[in-house]
């Protein structure tokens, strides 16, 4: 029997933690630009920085929460969301851009909250990684609950393993070298609205293709 290995709900850190972390700062190489949305060109939101096992790197995640569900950002290729594969080492904060000014907004909900900032999350949580000795994702989740006594809310997501899609399979192609990507990780909204990215209450899915150095990112519900 295989294991799996998830995420758990822990507790919070600095923005630019160099642990495995939603919200915050991203972490990249010196020079990296914060990406914007090919649809709305606005700053994406950064969603988690995920340190993967072995040194084999740093998964950063960003979705756009500018307009949501106008960009496509469930999508891995609408330039609605963005995954980067960087080195594990030699990363440093990258600066915040500017807000979206007034009139890059006036297409938006005319109630929407002012002090939203859609370049971050709200706050920033660490996550706990628990080896469960079951192979599938969500009977793994009602064991750890079993286990923990903790609610199955509190899982955060799943590194490494067998996606669980929620849908059909949507396993992406690398745009280097064509062949499907590695699944890398699984990542849930989780119980706290501060850190609860706007995956329309579903899961979202990273996946990498190591050997060139790409990721990406999709949702589903």
């Amino acid at each position: 029997m295989s294991d799996t290995t998830l995420l758990i709900h822990s507790g919070s850190a600095a923005p630019d933690a160099q642990v495995t972390r939603v919200g915050g700062l991203p972490l990249a190489p010196a020079g990296t630009q914060w990406p914007t949305c090919t649809a709305c060109s606005g700053p994406l939101q950064f969603i988690a920085h995920m340190v993967l096992d072995g040194g084999r790197g740093v998964l950063a995640v960003f979705m756009c929460a500018n307009d949501p569900g106008s960009c496509e950002e469930w999508s891995a290729t609408s330039g609605g969301n963005r995954a980067y594969l960087f080195p594990p080492t030699g990363l440093v904060p990258v600066p915040l851009p500017a807000l979206p000014t007034a009139e890059d907004a006036d297409e938006h909900d005319d109630d929407e909250d002012e002090d939203e900032d859609v370049r971050q999350l709200g706050a920033v949580r660490t996550v706990e990684r628990v080896t469960v000795a079951e192979p599938e994702y969500r009977t793994a989740c009602k064991a750890w609950s079993g286990q923990s006594g903790r609610p199955t809310r509190h899982v955060l997501g799943q590194l490494g393993g067998t996606p669980d899609w929620l849908q059909n399979d949507e396993t992406p192609a690398c745009t280097d070298c064509g062949m499907p990507m590695e699944f890398v990780a699984r990542l849930e909204e989780g119980p706290d609205p501060l850190t609860a990215p706007n995956f329309g209450s579903g899961s979202a899915y990273a996946h990498a293709c190591e050997p060139c150095g790409r990721a990406a990112f999709l949702w589903q519900c």
